[in-house]
């Protein structure tokens, strides 16, 4: 995957790509009321003019705008950030920047081969 990232612009990488907690609610919302305006807008119209084809078009396009609308992390979705607490050291001190943790390798301790 590092291999493709590369290749891809600085413009394009630096769009962002997150949604907070209620803007993916309010995107679910939206996404169900449109999809259900769609089905019932797109039901009568099929109804009335015999035409299952009809329906189907119009349910079409409203997931289509749906998607738009919702898949897309436009910047309504983001307006409520999390604030995180800041990291803390081993002694419980706040720490001035993020503690990277050991690799899994070496905090492991080693099995015991059991004979037979």
């Amino acid at each position: 995957m590092d291999y493709i990232y590369s290749f891809i612009p600085e413009r394009i990488r630096n769009i962002p790509t997150h949604m907070d907690f209620d803007g993916q609610r309010r995107a679910e919302k939206y996404f169900q009321i449109i999809i259900l305006l769609f089905a019932a807008v797109g039901f009568i119209w099929g109804y009335i003019t015999q035409m299952f084809s009809h329906t189907l078009y119009i349910l079409f396009t409203g997931v289509i705008i749906s998607s738009v609308l919702t898949l897309i992390p436009w910047g309504m979705y983001r307006r409520n950030p999390l604030k995180w607490q800041p990291a803390r050291d081993k002694d419980g001190n706040t720490a001035s920047r993020p503690a990277i943790p050991a690799p899994q390798s070496q905090n492991k301790p080693k099995k015991k081969k059991l004979k037979d």
